[in-house]
């Protein structure tokens, strides 16, 4: 079984980015925003609000502290902080779920942690320490430490395959600032080669292995909902029943 998954709830303030109200009938779990990259106190509960009523399970998404870089900056930060940077986050938006009557289903670092947690040991370390706390699973990359560190600790891996962003040679992802359009068909097409292959082409033309224990759209990607369209359409098959 697959799930789809996305980013969001990720504005802030008066300025809107996403759209959420169109992505989340089309998901299986939401990954909302805790504040220190996108969103803020009443956009949490929002989107909180939005995944209760389409039955959406909620995940929390924390970042690096830079607001201004949209978490999309690497940082040099020790295994201490950034626990304590992750859990401060991830309690936040505890606190809605449980105004809500939900439960946090997952943890996902965004942008540049979740990248610093794949090949940065103490960084990886940070994110099961706090997951210590929730108890949660973890969601990342098959093949790096997200996978080795997070299970050696004891935690529940997803692996995750990225409808809307390019790989490396080497597997890694290539991590814009900004999110370009992507054609629905052809990420439906990667996505359902990932599910049933196990691979994906890289940006050099060479297969590497991927997981899909779960789909990842953006939904600062601008085309985001045709995307999500297409890939629910072609992998239908795998997904959970509605």
């Amino acid at each position: 079984m697959v799930t789809i998954n996305c980013d969001m709830g990720e504005a802030f303030s008066i300025y809107k980015l996403g759209d959420d109200d169109s992505l989340m009938p089309l998901i299986d779990v939401a990954n909302v925003a805790c504040g220190f990259h996108g969103s803020d106190f009443n956009h949490m509960r929002k989107t909180v609000q939005l995944a209760k009523k389409y039955g959406v399970k909620i995940g929390a998404h924390p970042s690096l502290p830079d607001l201004q870089g949209f978490g999309r900056r690497e940082m040099k930060i020790g295994r201490e902080e950034m626990t304590n940077c992750i859990l401060y986050q991830v309690g936040a938006l505890k606190a809605f779920l449980d105004a809500e009557g939900m439960v946090l289903n997952h943890i996902k670092p965004h942008g540049s942690l979740y990248g610093m947690a794949s090949r940065m040991e103490d960084i990886a370390e940070a994110v099961a320490d706090a997951a210590d706390v929730y108890k949660v699973p973890l969601f990342g990359m098959k093949g790096t430490l997200h996978e080795t560190i997070y299970q050696r600790r004891g935690h529940a891996f997803v692996a995750e395959y990225y409808a809307d962003l390019d790989y490396n040679q080497d597997g890694s992802l290539i991590v814009t600032r900004e999110h370009d359009a992507k054609d629905p068909a052809d990420a439906a097409s990667r996505c359902l080669r990932a599910i049933t292959d196990g691979k994906t082409r890289t940006i050099a033309g060479n297969d590497v292995a991927v997981g899909s224990d779960s789909i990842c759209v953006h939904s600062d990607t601008p085309n985001a909902v045709a995307i999500t369209q297409a890939v629910r359409e072609a992998v239908g098959a795998y997904l959970p029943a509605r």
